[in-house]
């Protein structure tokens, strides 16, 4: 019979150093704030440093006389406690005292002058949605006149579809109660003559125009010129203007006029993201699809600066505001390298918890019969890949999720004839788009049972192996702790029990995920006890008794 293994643990050095190896590279990873499916505060940060803020930009509006926009900006601006805010307010107040003709319209454009006779306008002392001077017949006549003598077809096709008879939800505008539709093609129009449009949008509002002045019916057209009319009743002449230099399409037109409607009291932050962006189709698409938080997410960039604004609206993704280490100098890096810098994190959490379980190996465990000397790498690399996995889920709150069913996507509007009616907010739909809290604690904590089961397991293969008694004797004792091995199925039984009565009691929220991921850490468990660990040491042993006996027959 053979002499037991003697115990031959790592020394204390080995065993600081593949902890303190482990500790250091899964922090540094953790400092990376760099995400797949959602960016960081940090992040934003990094992007927004030494670009424009949001009062640095309403200044600017200011120099060139865009007073409606600027007011706009400034109402943003003072709801995040923007430093420039109060030298912006004076520079507008400036301003609309020394040419208050400009405020009613929002700012100049020399061409509506003698159209409108802009210095009549004195007497309105706040910024006036375009409409309002629309509405009457005078104005429409002098404006139908003018665009009757322009030479542009686009403005010629807008100026035909006044005719048609067919419509959907305007009184024809050639009928008594017509107004708001003549006045919303004259708008389009005059829009349309002054360049005012992006040239992609100009291309498909004419396309639209002709479209319909060839079927004899409004179509498609209609929906766009009810758009145009939520927003002309929002918007002052030059607000309106700035928007749709920045909207590439019709599509982008009706979202902004949804929004307008469904979160009247974010209009000036959504509209300020559409300016500081330069895109106000990015802004749309970012809001339709994350609702409310989307606007939270994008009032934090809107803090950061122009930068942070443009980098969150360019990757569509919501902002991550898990807690963590944070280096400036490592959200540089994963602001220049993204794709590399995820790499870099997802591996350090792999080599990190590699080292860590490592030096537990080392410090608690020594190698007994059945145990390779390699072994241990190997375990502690197949439980490694596991608690990256749940690090990595940790910080990517929004992996395993979609999106949310957002506050502000789109619905069907039931059809109206002359006014448009302001639709209610739809129901808030609480936020399912990030991993919550209790569930995070919850596969955190099933996995601590498995690997606190797991050690378990382990002391008693090496108490076992490393006795003094007979092989055989040895190989029973085994046998007898097989409840023991299999004790990781029913804790993952018992935690999937658990959560799932907890998630019907409501103390915590309903995730499959969570309440399923102990029986999978369970099963892992028993697989890595009795795969890598009781069966080489009982064949160790078979071995050992059967030539025990063939030694003390022979």
């Amino acid at each position: 019979m053979s002499d037991p293994v003697p115990n031959r643990k790592g020394s204390p050095f080995a065993v600081a150093a593949w902890l303190v190896a482990g500790l250091l590279l899964v922090v540094a990873a953790w400092s990376l704030p760099v995400n797949l499916k959602s960016v960081s505060p940090s992040l934003l940060r990094a992007a927004g440093e030494g670009t424009p803020s949001v009062g640095a930009f309403g200044r600017d509006l200011v120099d060139f006389e865009k007073l409606g926009p600027a007011s706009l900006v400034l109402a943003t601006a003072r709801t995040f406690g923007d430093p420039r805010a109060p030298a912006l307010g004076e520079a507008i107040d400036k301003l609309a005292a020394r040419q208050p003709e400009l405020v009613a319209w929002g700012g100049w454009d020399p061409f509506l002058d003698p159209l409108f006779n802009l210095h009549e306008s004195k007497g309105r002392a706040a910024s006036t949605p375009v409409l309002t001077f629309l509405l009457p017949e005078s104005a429409r006549a002098t404006l139908r006149a003018y665009l009757a003598n322009s030479r542009s077809q686009g403005v010629q096709s807008l100026l035909r579809t006044r005719d048609l008879t067919a419509t959907g939800r305007f009184v024809p505008a050639t009928l008594p109660g017509g107004q708001p539709l003549e006045a919303v093609i004259l708008l389009s129009a005059l829009l349309y003559q002054g360049e005012h449009l992006s040239l992609s949008l100009q291309r498909e509002l004419r396309g639209l125009a002709e479209t319909a002045a060839a079927q004899k019916e409004l179509g498609e057209l209609e929906a766009f010129d009810l758009d145009l009319l939520s927003l002309g009743q929002r918007l002052d002449w030059i607000q309106l203007c700035e928007l749709l230099r920045r909207t590439e399409d019709t599509k982008t037109v009706g979202e902004y006029a949804h929004l307008a409607r469904v979160a009247p009291d974010q209009l000036p932050l959504i509209y300020t993201a559409a300016l500081f962006s330069d895109s106000a189709d990015r802004v749309a698409s970012y809001l339709i699809e994350y609702g409310k938080a989307g606007i939270e997410d994008l009032r934090l960039a809107l803090t950061d600066g122009q930068g942070a604004v443009r980098l969150l609206l360019l990757r569509q993704v919501p902002v991550s505001r898990t807690p963590g280490p944070e280096i400036g100098s490592a959200a540089t890096f994963g602001l220049l390298h993204p794709r590399i810098a995820l790499v870099a994190k997802w591996l350090g959490f792999l080599l990190g918890a590699f080292c860590l379980l490592r030096g537990l190996d080392r410090a608690l465990f020594s190698p007994g019969p059945g145990l390779a000397p390699t072994l241990p790498h190997l375990q502690s690399g197949v439980i490694a890949v596991l608690l990256a996995g749940l690090l990595v889920l940790v910080t990517e709150p929004f992996l395993l999720k979609g999106a949310p069913a957002s506050e502000f996507k789109l619905r069907a509007t039931l059809p109206v004839l002359v006014t448009f009616s302001e639709l209610p907010p739809p129901a808030t739909v609480k936020n399912a788009s990030t991993m919550d809290t209790s569930t995070l604690l919850s596969i955190g904590f099933f996995a601590a049972l498995q690997v606190t089961m797991y050690l378990i397991c382990l002391v008693k293969i090496r108490e076992i192996g490393h006795s003094s008694f007979p092989s055989l004797v040895k190989l029973k004792l085994m046998e007898n702790e097989e409840n023991l091995f299999d004790g990781g199925l029913y804790v993952g039984i018992g935690g999937t029990a658990t959560a799932l009565v907890l998630q019907v009691l409501g103390v915590i929220e309903p995730n499959l995920l969570a309440a399923y991921s102990s029986n999978l850490f369970g099963i892992t468990c028993v697989a890595l006890v009795k795969i890598r660990h009781v069966r080489p040491c009982k064949r160790a042993l078979i071995l050992e008794s059967q030539a025990s006996s063939t030694v003390m027959s022979a």
